[in-house]
């Protein structure tokens, strides 16, 4: 991976666990959230683990392929079997967990590869505009408005938020909390929401701040 492409690796990485951050801040005041936190933090920590992996692999993919100069038609298709090992590894460690999980990829892959698709355009639109005397956020704010990157932001954290929200689904609650399921998919899912425009706002911001 080039330097400039470790770099945005390194930004994506901190945009996530920051989200991931925020929303388990949230949770921590939600009830009854509050009572499956202990369930679902750790699951939570490891899974932005697991996409910042795979957002690492997208990321270097489309420098590579603007390197080259030349279309990588096969991308999206090879970046989803990697995110699926990446999966398996995520899997395995859960073993022994109070919770286990099977992951809906019927309802998780289109997600996966929307994200996949707008990623890989972003990071190559970023790497053309960057040159070797200015820096990232001078590369940012040519290729996008304040607005076009919040939206930006907004969009691949909304997609995060739908796959978690179709995997929090499929988590095997114990017994005490499996009435309690659907609702608390759907209340983390619209705290991770609210979480991801704030994120996003504050984001664009940085990018833009003199």
């Amino acid at each position: 991976m080039s330097n400039r492409a470790r770099a945005l690796a390194r930004l994506n990485r901190a945009l996530l666990e920051s989200f991931s951050r925020r929303t388990t801040g949230v949770l921590r005041a939600a009830l009854p959230l509050r009572l499956a936190l202990p369930h679902l933090e750790p699951l939570l920590a490891r899974n932005v683990a697991k996409e910042v992996r795979k957002d690492a692999l997208v990321i270097a993919r489309a420098g590579r392929a603007s390197a080259a100069g030349a279309p990588d038609s096969e991308a999206v298709r090879e970046l989803l079997e990697a995110a699926r090992k990446i999966d398996g590894e995520f899997l395995a460690g859960l073993r022994g967990a109070p919770v286990r999980i099977v992951i809906p990829y019927d309802e998780i892959t289109p997600l996966r590869a929307r994200r996949i698709e707008q990623l890989l355009e972003a990071t190559r639109r970023i790497l053309h505009s960057w040159e070797a005397k200015r820096g990232l956020r001078a590369a940012l704010q040519e290729c996008f408005t304040r607005a076009e990157i919040e939206r930006l932001i907004y969009d691949d954290l909304h997609l995060y938020a739908k796959e978690t929200l179709a995997l929090s689904r499929a988590v095997h609650l114990p017994a005490i909390l499996r009435p309690a399921r659907e609702s608390i998919a759907q209340r983390l899912y619209e705290i991770m929401q609210r979480v991801a425009a704030q994120l996003a706002r504050d984001a664009a911001a940085s990018a833009f701040r003199s």
